[in-house]
Parts: structure tokens; C-alpha cells; sequence
């Protein structure tokens, strides 16, 4: 990650399979800006809590969590408008987890999915961040992960997907010393439909207790039901046998 990304320095943060809201996720941010002459890298690994709190929000514990910021509407929704302007981050993964929930009427059970880039490695989100500050003085740096719509791969497993921004357009999203939030309106679309793969896994992935790399195994799903056929041997005609 500290290669992909240009990061400073990234040290003592281990590998985790299962990353569950309130927790901390790693985000990439810019530095601030370099000094003439300086070599350094550009941009800083932080620490935030996943769930986003609104500078104007008086009491969190009152505050829905807001884990993701749909694209659409971010740039004017007030939750999320002042981190837009000012606080884009970049959220790197190996990849999510998504469930498939089927219509109640089939019968069939939630599955969860491991969805990954085809290529392996990393894969960048979009992502927001702000900085709570409590009664007392404490701060929080707090993120949530964009989304969009989902792209016709994903859909067939959830209607929304995270926003997926490219290496050669890191700089532009985390620039936020120049422009306005439209001027990067056009990086937050679906991902190419060849961009990720899923993989069925078990639902060891539903408790956060469960965090080793045995959560990434594929599983095979059961079978989906079909529906009955349609008796067709009494429709209105003679009927020879």
C-alpha cells in the first residue's frame, strides 16, 4: 500500500479479513503541501473510525452511524457537504464483502460474498473524513466510503457498490486546495464490469469475533429452487393420453 499509494510511512498496521463498523480503517490523505525542493511523498496513512459524525452533531450517541455516503447526493447533503469540499480520503482494501438477500417469497438463505479486483492486489475507495470534536475537547477523526450504483456484475448480488477511484486519479481526488466537488463528480461511477470477481463464502463473515483469513474461502452456494412447472394438462382442450 505504501507504494501504490505514495504513502510517508506505514508502519505497525496488521492485516485484518474482517473490518466491522466503529472500528478503525486505515485512509489515505494529503500531506500538507511540500516545501521547495522536498522529495517527500505527498500523501499520509491515518487512523479513522469507520462511521462517519458530522462536525455539527451535538450528541453521537443520537447520531445515526453513517457508515457510507451515497454519491449521488454528497456534495449537498449537509452530513457529508464540508468533507466533500474539504476532506476526500482514499480507503485501500484488498476488496468488501457484500450479501446477496434473495426475495423472501423464494426461500432461499442469505449469501455472502468476497468481492475482489480479477487482478488481485489492492483496490482504492473513494471515502470521506471529518473530524468530531466532543464537549470536552477530545477529537475523533472519523471516515465513511462512497457509493454508487451498482454495476450490472454487482447487481445481481446488491443494488449499490463502493466508488472505486483509479491510481491515475488519486491526486485529483484528494485535491482539495483546488476546484469544487463537481469537478470531480465524473470519477464517481460504477467500476468497468470486468473489475472485480465475486466468490461465495460462508457466513462466518456475520460475526466480528471472526477476523482470519479463513473468512476468504469459497464455499458452494446452495442450489437456487425452481419454480414448479406450470400443469398444463387441463387447458380448456382433448386431451389424447
Amino acid at each position: 500500500m505504501r507504494e501504490i499509494l505514495g504513502l510517508m510511512e506505514l508502519e505497525g498496521f496488521p492485516p485484518r479479513y474482517n473490518i466491522a463498523p466503529t472500528q478503525p480503517i486505515l485512509v489515505a490523505v494529503a500531506a500538507p503541501p511540500l516545501d521547495p525542493g522536498s522529495n517527500r511523498p505527498d500523501r499520509m496513512a491515518v487512523l479513522v473510525r469507520w462511521g462517519l459524525i458530522p462536525s455539527w452533531v451535538k450528541d453521537p450517541r443520537e447520531f445515526t452511524l453513517l457508515i457510507n455516503a451515497r454519491s449521488e447526493t454528497a456534495i449537498d447533503k449537509a452530513s457529508f457537504r464540508a468533507a466533500m469540499r474539504h476532506r476526500r480520503v482514499l480507503v485501500p482494501a484488498s476488496g468488501f464483502y457484500e450479501w446477496h438477500r434473495p426475495p423472501k417469497e423464494s426461500g432461499e438463505k442469505l449469501q455472502a460474498y468476497w468481492i475482489r479486483p480479477k487482478r488481485g492486489g489492492i483496490v482504492c475507495f473513494g471515502g470521506l473524513m471529518e473530524t468530531y470534536m466532543s464537549k470536552d475537547g477530545s477529537e475523533l477523526d472519523t471516515g465513511c466510503i462512497l457509493t454508487v450504483g451498482a454495476n450490472r456484475t454487482i447487481s445481481e448480488i446488491h443494488d449499490r457498490m463502493p466508488v472505486v477511484i483509479e491510481p491515475q486519479d488519486f491526486a485529483r481526488w484528494l485535491d482539495c486546495r483546488h476546484g469544487e466537488p463537481r469537478d470531480i463528480v465524473d470519477l464517481m461511477r460504477p467500476a468497468d464490469e470486468d473489475y472485480f470477481e465475486a466468490i461465495p463464502v460462508s457466513d462466518l463473515v456475520n460475526k466480528v469475533a471472526n477476523v482470519g483469513a479463513e473468512l476468504q474461502t469459497p464455499v458452494i452456494p446452495p442450489p437456487k429452487k425452481q419454480k414448479p412447472a406450470t400443469d398444463r394438462s387441463d387447458d380448456g382442450q382433448m386431451n389424447l393420453f
